[in-house]
């Protein structure tokens, strides 16, 4: 059983480490299509992919669901503490989270495994982290398109809808075009 689980930490991990490679297919049943909008074309009136909902545990032990924020602007971060471009782009998401405190939330959805478990929470403290950090699983990692790589974040807006999809590390000020347009919008 140990082997089997080792297995499967093997492979969600590796999977994870390929990079940054985007997924060309179509998407099917359970897969979220990866989109990069220009902010000045999200519009929130289109046909839109209802993000779906997650109830994980923060790492202070609270369950943290993506329905509690409706109203607000999400920005869901898959990432993982081994993952160099996952940690260039958390100071951006920690100063996004101040300057738009009132109207926007980040989710850190932390990949990290048994190995590197219990390295959340010091990293955390050191990149001074200000939104809420949770252990995800491979339901959400399913729910969510079956993540290939990290960081891949989602721009969720105030109606619970996806608006966008990144793969790899993204500007601070792609997201605050989002941001901005999104607030225009409501």
């Amino acid at each position: 059983m140990k082997y089997l689980q080792f297995l499967v930490v093997l492979l969600l991990s590796s999977t994870l480490m390929l990079g940054c490679a985007e997924n060309k297919s179509e998407p099917g049943e359970n897969e979220i299509a990866e989109k990069e909008v220009p902010a000045e074309e999200i519009n929130t009136n289109q046909s839109t992919i209802k993000a779906p909902n997650f109830a994980l545990q923060s790492v202070d032990g609270k369950k943290i669901k993506l329905s509690d924020y409706e109203g607000k602007i999400v920005l869901v971060d898959f990432w993982a503490t081994w993952c160099g471009p996952c940690r260039r782009g958390i100071p951006d998401l920690v100063e996004l989270q101040n300057q738009y405190k009132d109207d926007l939330v980040v989710i850190g959805i932390s990949l990290d495994q048994e190995a590197t478990l219990e390295d959340v929470k010091p990293f955390m403290k050191e990149f001074k982290i200000n939104y809420p950090i949770v252990y995800g699983t491979q339901q959400v990692v399913v729910d969510y398109g079956n993540i290939q790589a990290i960081p891949t974040s989602f721009v969720i807006d105030q109606n619970g809808n996806v608006v966008n999809k990144h793969v790899g590390l993204v500007p601070k000020s792609v997201y605050e075009q989002q941001i901005k347009t999104l607030l225009k919008k409501s």
